[in-house]
């Protein structure tokens, strides 16, 4: 692909000089040709025939966040599930619990230090007469 783009910007660089150079032409008549002959429309082709490979690596990079995330939270769950075994209830065969263990175990964020619960919506008043 590349070699067609390389020859293409050759064919129309001549044009651009065969124009310049010509007795009819002018350099701003070859700067115009050189652009919208060459430079626009082979920007435009390169730019749709590299979709595929863009949507491909955005893919890709999404999959990679995707997994970077899931290790991440399985990383966070292990030690979770360690406090969540060591704020259990006590068995019979543990004895009594003392205050300090309550405490401690009723201390304890939610695990996303997001509040417990949701805000109310405000009530939305229709004006009267309807």
């Amino acid at each position: 692909m590349w070699i067609v783009a390389i020859a293409w910007m050759y064919v129309t660089l001549m044009m651009a000089l065969a124009e310049a150079t010509s007795p009819q032409g002018t350099v701003l008549g070859a700067v115009f040709t050189f652009l919208m002959y060459g430079v626009g429309p082979l920007a435009l082709v390169l730019y749709l025939l590299g979709a595929p490979a863009r949507r491909k690596a955005i893919r890709q990079a999404e999959q990679a966040e995707l997994l970077r995330l899931r290790e991440q939270a399985a990383r966070t769950e292990q030690p979770e599930q360690a406090a969540t075994a060591q704020n259990a209830p006590p068995s019979p065969e543990q004895g009594p619990v003392d205050a300090t263990q309550q405490a401690s175990a009723s201390a304890q964020a939610d695990g996303g230090g997001l509040p417990t619960a949701a805000p109310v919506a405000p009530v939305r008043e229709e004006p009267p007469g309807r």
